[in-house]
């Protein structure tokens, strides 16, 4: 089965994040500025703490790639941290002499005592620095990837966010066809929301917890459109597209719960309300009357956008810290405060984005297959036509791929 697969490796202050992607077509144009656009989109974001203002993500491609093109080998990508070198006496790869700085106060929220037991460190650098957030800047390079694949079947996804510190946007603007919205316009934003009145309390509040030395969370949602009917199946647990998409959002730090289209909402109310209504136009083919199942029925793509919401906790690392224990000592002491966040909300969004990529592309190349991009869209074109009311122009014009 034609899989995309990838693995990261690097720490928060280390010298780099690495990661090597597998199963990536021959054919797909790609270059470092494609990857670098998310990569800075990742970056942005008001409540961002000082890491970004020394940052500036850039991934490097050491592999896979020839004359723009990839060529079905193994992709090797390097972003390196340039906070590496205030970091490199206490993260030193070779043996040291004399008591490392030691980390023993624990974080509430975070990995550090369930990883510093389960790893028998003593310290919990070595777990902080892995558990870090910071590893999805190699996720959305990836992610980055993937959406370009994509970008092949006429399929977009982007992301938004929908509340901050109990402070939502319009339940209007949870509705409705997001290929028509102006996603120029949100990513611009300083919050990526598609509510002015709203961000601008949002704005505030942050402000607030940030004076307060707190944290905030929230919510974001994914949107993606131009998907086929039939990707995922129903046949398998694991292949089931809702339990792909849960899991890869739920593997993002800090995310707390997820939902398709309006999962919670829905409880409420009857079934007749809740079913969205199949519909047929002899043009358009295939049709819904309403989207609450968020563009997925028994596992599979339904043909509507596709609707994944994500909730956001706030983030652990707090200015004023909580009061917790001291891992070494066992007495009762102030958390350990790291440099973090107020939120990372709109962050998280653009995280969410490359996750749901990655698995939109598998789910592409399960159904679809192809060594060559040119092979996969064949079969993608041959599909469409067997339930299209007419023959369609779809996927990439010619002039994108490798001759």
């Amino acid at each position: 089965m034609a899989t995309i697969r990838f693995l990261t490796a690097g720490e928060s202050h280390g010298k780099a994040l690495t990661t090597i992607v597998e199963g990536v077509p021959a054919g797909l144009y790609l270059t470092e500025e494609i990857i670098r656009r998310d990569l800075a989109r990742r970056q942005h974001g008001y409540g961002r703490g000082g890491r970004m203002q020394i940052e500036t993500d850039y991934a490097e491609i050491l592999s896979g790639v020839r004359f723009g093109y990839t060529f079905g080998a193994p992709i090797a990508l390097l972003i390196r941290n340039k906070d590496w070198e205030n970091w490199k006496d206490v993260l030193a790869i070779e043996p040291r002499e004399g008591d490392p700085k030691r980390v023993t106060r624990l974080r509430p929220g975070h990995a550090d005592l369930p990883g510093i037991i389960k790893y028998r460190t003593g310290d919990v650098r070595p777990i902080l620095e892995r558990a870090s957030a910071r590893e999805t800047a190699a996720r959305v390079a990836v992610g980055a990837i993937a959406r370009q694949f994509l970008s092949l079947f006429g399929i977009v996804i982007r992301s938004h966010t929908t509340s901050i510190g109990g402070i939502a946007i319009r339940e209007d603007l949870l509705s409705g066809d997001p290929s028509t919205w102006d996603w120029e316009y949100i990513d611009a934003t300083p919050l990526r929301c598609a509510d002015p009145e709203a961000e601008q309390r949002m704005i505030a509040r942050i402000d607030q917890a940030r004076n307060e030395g707190d944290s905030l969370g929230g919510t974001f949602e994914v949107v993606a459109w131009g998907l086929p009917i039939g990707l995922g199946s129903h046949v398998h647990w694991d292949r089931r597209l809702d339990a792909q998409l849960a899991a890869a959002i739920m593997s993002i730090q800090s995310i707390k719960g997820v939902e398709i289209g309006p999962a919670f909402e829905n409880t409420k109310y009857p079934g007749s309300q809740v079913q969205d209504q199949i519909t047929y136009d002899p043009v358009k083919g295939w049709d819904r009357r309403t989207n609450r199942m968020g563009g997925l029925e028994g596992g599979m793509t339904t043909g509507q956008p596709l609707l994944v919401r994500a909730a956001v906790k706030p983030i652990s690392t707090l200015r004023k810290p909580l009061p917790s224990v001291d891992f070494a000592t066992k007495e009762e002491s102030l958390a350990h405060y790291e440099r973090a966040d107020t939120t990372v909300v709109p962050a998280a969004g653009v995280i969410g984005e490359a996750m749901v990529a990655i698995v939109l592309a598998n789910a592409i190349l399960e159904k679809f297959g192809g060594d060559h991009v040119e092979e996969t869209l064949a079969n993608y074109r041959n599909y469409v036509a067997t339930y299209m009311p007419e023959p369609a122009a779809v996927g990439a014009p010619a002039d994108v791929l490798q001759r």
